[in-house]
């Protein structure tokens, strides 16, 4: 309208006279208010709490009054504008009953002629919805076709128990079907069976999981055997090929360029037998990588069971429920039965965790995530814990050295079988390495009674040996014969039978040391056998012959006979700790750059002393006729005195009798022994005096016993026979200063040194006033000073003062 376009004014109304102060400041509040469109509630509030209403009602009505005068002018200047648009309208009235005319006829034509096609329009939609619903019931019809189509395949796979494509069939029905079929009755029906088809499943594939569950604790057993057992075959080829790279070695040291060595090293198939696993097969139940093969055992029951609860939403629980089942058999596998020692069931009870975590490490790699790693660590912290228990219980009790090497040579098999497969054996290897100890200490005690069994049958006889395979036990497979050239049979040893026997314990020691600290997580270990091998050898073997030559050895034949043993034990002590640095892996030089004193020192120190005591006091008594030597005699003889052929002559016959390695040490102590007599008899009281030819004919006896001991050549090294002759040095000396012309060089210190180092300051003066000579009668003038004393004389005299001067 044209009004809305004037702007409003705001209009301040006139304030009558008649009214007082605050009536009119009240009313001026009120206009202002309502021209400038305010809030009129405080006003009307402020009223009703006074309870004056009245006046703002007076107020309003004035204001009211106020405000016509401004709508008639209003009006007044709006009139034609409104006489303008009254004539519009009226002339749009007219315009519009000539529309209606219109319309009114042109319905009466358009309702003519649509009648026909509204009857036909009619059929057609009449037609159309016969047609939906046709469509529609073939739709249905197709839709319970494939429905039924597919229950009936999802039976047949029941039947079949392909359960996976069962659930398949019937999450298809579900999410495609079940919402869309039209029968209600069939819509009932999927919402009951549905259900109940998958507990049906899940029902089946458990007892199945369960079946598998007993069955792999039965082949558990089996596996466990057959793993263990080839790694027993991987630890004998490694063996063998390590024995010849040793032989290699060696030949290599000796410098034999005609021997070629060549290391083969076979295929380990055993391993991929073991080790190698697929993953679970296109099929979805692992046929193709749970299979066992030639392993006897299927992981197709479990993957299946897997796979299923995957497909069912249960994967958690399944999981959860194979590792406590697991863990369950596995602790039932540590019940050790009290009925049943424990030494005859441990085979049983390694191969039983041995083929345990062989299936759980095939279950880890080809599981598809059914067990994890950490799992696994768990169940073989738990195990490990439980075996330690029971190998420190059983350890404990254990007295016998060869049950205990039992049980220790099966913990390593499955130490070995399970690190194969990533199982850290660090806590098995320390139970073995804590009982190392106790191990060696009943090794020890079982081989000192044994060795003195052996000792206690010996019958100080030479062994006779009738064929060469007796030879090769007990000389060559020892390293103790002389030559390398064979005998002829029958053959007699220098030893007796407690050599061979005895080497025969040692020997077994250390195969059986070496196999207790084999593949026990050390890599060098031979300073350990080699400090038990010298236990026992110093300790027990060497205290067992010594108490034997102490209690039962009596005479020169059985005394001989335990020296030429010792001499061979000697040789036999070599090849101990060779053996056992060739089966620790250590090179053979080692052991002889390291290479310490005889083990059998004691032993071998009091036989010789024993024979060395038999010897003297038989040669004392050939030496008691020295007595009957003329010791003022006035003729030299070159023949010698009778004593000296008597000792020759039973030292001959003992040379050919006794061992060279016996003779050795002997003679020296007996030659010794003959030239303390010399000397003895020389310085004793039973000899006042004696005369230089007397003299003369004791340098031609110890002549003869230096021939003798030059003669000694051929059974000892050239060193060996001048350690013979040193022997009679005292003796030597002794006669070349009473037949030097030259006494005083005796007062040389250098000359004293070279020449005469083994003579007694004491001695020379006692024996040199003994000399007489010859050409006088009385030669007493030696000791007074007479005055037909000659040169020599002279000298000794003054060397017998200077001596007795000095002491």
């Amino acid at each position: 309208m044209q009004s809305s376009k004037f702007p409003r004014r705001k209009v301040v109304p006139m304030i009558g006279d008649g009214d007082n102060s605050g009536d009119k400041l009240e009313q001026l509040l009120i206009y202002s208010a309502i021209c400038n469109n305010e809030d009129l509630g405080p006003f009307i509030r402020k009223v009703f709490i006074s309870g004056k209403p009245e006046t703002l009602i007076h107020h309003l009505r004035h204001f009211a009054r106020t405000k016509e005068s401004e709508i008639e002018e209003m009006c007044k200047e709006h009139y034609q504008d409104f006489i303008v648009a009254v004539d519009d309208l009226r002339s749009l009235l007219s315009d519009v009953d000539y529309i209606k005319y219109s319309l009114s006829d042109s319905n009466s034509k358009f309702q003519s002629v649509a009648l026909p096609l509204l009857s036909s329009l009619d059929s057609f939609v009449e037609t159309r919805n016969v047609s939906k619903n046709l469509n529609r019931a073939i739709e249905s019809v197709k839709t319970c076709v494939q429905l039924t189509e597919l229950c009936s395949r999802a039976n047949r796979h029941l039947l079949s128990d392909n359960y996976y494509m069962a659930l398949k069939c019937v999450d298809t029905l579900e999410k495609e079907y079940l919402d869309k079929t039209p029968s209600f009755t069939l819509k009932r029906m999927l919402e009951k069976k549905i259900p109940e088809i998958r507990l049906h499943i899940e029902r089946k594939v458990n007892k199945e999981f369960g079946d598998w569950l007993v069955d792999i604790r039965a082949v558990t057993r089996n596996l466990g055997q057959l793993a263990i057992g080839q790694a027993l075959a991987a630890r004998q080829r490694e063996e063998d090929l390590r024995m010849k790279q040793r032989q290699a070695e060696e030949q290599s040291r000796l410098s034999l360029r005609d021997c070629i060595y060549a290391l083969e090293e076979e295929d380990d198939d055993d391993d991929d037998e073991i080790g190698a696993g697929g993953g679970i097969g296109e099929d979805g139940y692992g046929n193709n990588g749970g299979a066992g093969g030639i392993l006897g055992f299927d992981l197709t029951p479990l993957y299946r069971a897997y796979h299923i609860n995957q497909t069912l939403g249960l994967v958690d629980g399944f999981k959860k429920y194979y590792f406590e089942n697991r863990k369950l058999q596995l602790t039932s596998d540590f019940q050790v039965s009290s009925l049943t020692p424990f030494l005859e069931s441990h085979q049983a009870f390694f191969a039983q965790i041995a083929g345990f975590f062989v299936v759980e490490d095939r279950v880890l790699r080809t599981g598809g995530g059914l067990i994890s790693k950490v799992e696994v660590d768990d169940l073989w912290e738990i195990a490990v814990g439980k075996m330690c228990s029971v190998l420190e219980d059983q350890f404990s009790g254990m007295q016998t050295a060869n049950h205990l090497l039992l049980i220790k040579d099966n913990v390593s098999l499955l130490g070995i079988t399970l690190r194969r497969f990533g199982y850290p054996i660090d806590a098995l290897l320390d139970v073995l390495n804590k009982h190392r100890d106790k191990y060696h200490e009943l090794l020890l005690s079982d081989c000192q009674m044994h060795i003195t069994e052996a000792l206690a049958a010996d019958k100080f006889d030479q062994m006779l040996m009738k064929k060469e395979y007796e030879y090769s036990m007990n000389v060559l497979s020892f390293q103790i014969q002389t030559s390398d050239i064979v005998p002829a049979f029958p053959y007699l040893a220098p030893f007796s039978s407690t050599v061979p026997e005895c080497c025969r314990i040692v020997r077994s020691f250390i195969e059986d040391s070496v196999s207790f600290m084999s593949y026990g997580g050390q890599l060098e270990f031979y300073e350990v056998v080699k400090k038990y091998l010298d236990r026992l050898l110093n300790e027990d073997l060497d205290e067992a012959l010594f108490r034997l030559i102490n209690a039962s050895v009596h005479g020169v034949n059985q005394a001989m006979q335990v020296a030429a043993n010792m001499a061979v034990l000697e040789r036999a002590c070599d090849f101990f700790y060779c053996h056992a640095a060739k089966l620790s892996g250590v090179p053979l030089r080692m052991v002889e750059r390291s290479r310490k004193q005889f083990p059998l020192r004691k032993a071998r120190d009091a036989v010789e002393e024993m024979l060395s005591g038999l010897l003297k006091a038989k040669v004392d008594g050939f030496m008691t006729l020295i007595e009957n030597i003329n010791w003022m005699t006035d003729e030299p003889s070159q023949s010698g005195n009778e004593y000296v052929n008597e000792v020759i002559m039973y030292l001959e016959i003992l040379v050919s009798t006794a061992p060279a390695q016996v003779l050795k040490r002997v003679l020296q102590r007996v030659l010794s022994h003959i030239s303390e007599k010399i000397v003895g008899t020389l310085a004793s009281d039973s000899v006042k005096k004696f005369t230089v030819n007397a003299i003369t004919i004791i340098d031609v006896d110890i002549h003869l016993l230096e021939s003798f001991a030059e003669s000694q050549a051929p059974l000892f090294p050239d060193g060996d026979v001048d350690q013979l002759k040193t022997a009679l040095a005292e003796s030597r000396q002794m006669v070349n200063l009473l037949l030097s012309n030259h006494p005083e060089n005796f007062l040389n210190p250098v000359i004293r040194e070279r020449s005469y180092n083994t003579l007694d300051r004491k001695k020379v003066v006692s024996i040199s006033e003994k000399l007489r000579d010859s050409s006088d009668g009385l030669f007493g003038t030696f000791s007074t000073h007479g005055p037909k004393q000659n040169q020599k004389m002279k000298l000794l005299d003054e060397l017998i003062n200077i001596l007795k001067d000095a002491n």
